[in-house]
């Protein structure tokens, strides 16, 4: 289990959605400490009762009704998949003084179950200038699935298409926007991980292969 641990390259966050507090400090005891949940009360539940020197991740889409409960601890939203929520989660941390890391989440597969933006959207976004108007988040990169297959050449592709559009918002970040320091890339999971790092991921999120098989 301790195969994703010390990696410089990467940080591995332990997806520990439907998982006990047991199992999670299992896991932190040998030297974890990013972990992700998919739904909001889980994740609420998890963090009053388990330590505080957890870095909880939001993975999962996230409902706008649900923000405010997750902004006081969240280290970092994966699923900012739209303006709506954008808006949501600079509203609730300016209530509360806070800057919230986020990614974008970027729509790379052609699955109709796959949320996110698309890359033209974002990068219009980015190019207005839009971004500046949200001073309570910081926008930390970029996060994306890719499609469902077996088929390697084509997550692959779609990993790298992420990883181009990562690279281009990189070049033409200025860097005296204080919300915006792109420097996280995530994509990766315990079925497509390892073509991710080879791509150029540097935040893995693994379930099963640290957890074992999940419950639902």
């Amino acid at each position: 289990m301790k195969e994703f641990l010390d990696n410089k390259n990467y940080t591995c966050v332990a997806v520990s959605k439907t998982k006990p507090n047991e199992k999670i400090k299992e896991l932190y005891d040998i030297g974890y400490r990013h972990f992700g949940e998919n739904k909001v009360q889980e994740m609420v539940i998890k963090n009053e009762n388990l330590p505080s020197d957890i870095f909880w991740h939001m993975i999962g889409h996230l409902q706008t009704n649900k923000v405010k409960m997750i902004v006081p601890f969240v280290h970092l939203i994966h699923s900012v998949d739209s303006i709506k929520v954008l808006s949501k989660i600079n509203n609730e941390s300016k209530k509360i003084n806070k800057k919230t890391n986020c990614l974008i989440q970027i729509n790379i597969s052609n699955e109709e179950s796959k949320y996110g933006f698309l890359k033209n959207e974002v990068m219009n976004l980015f190019l207005n200038n839009r971004f500046n108007e949200y001073e309570n988040i910081k926008i930390k990169g970029l996060m994306g699935m890719a499609s469902f297959s077996e088929n390697d050449s084509l997550i692959k592709n779609e990993f790298r298409t992420l990883k181009k559009f990562y690279e281009n918002i990189k070049k033409k970040e200025n860097k005296k926007d204080n919300n915006i320091n792109f420097k996280i890339l995530s994509m990766g999971m315990s079925n497509d991980y390892k073509i991710a790092l080879d791509v150029g991921s540097n935040m893995i999120r693994i379930g099963s292969l640290l957890f074992g098989k999940r419950n639902y």
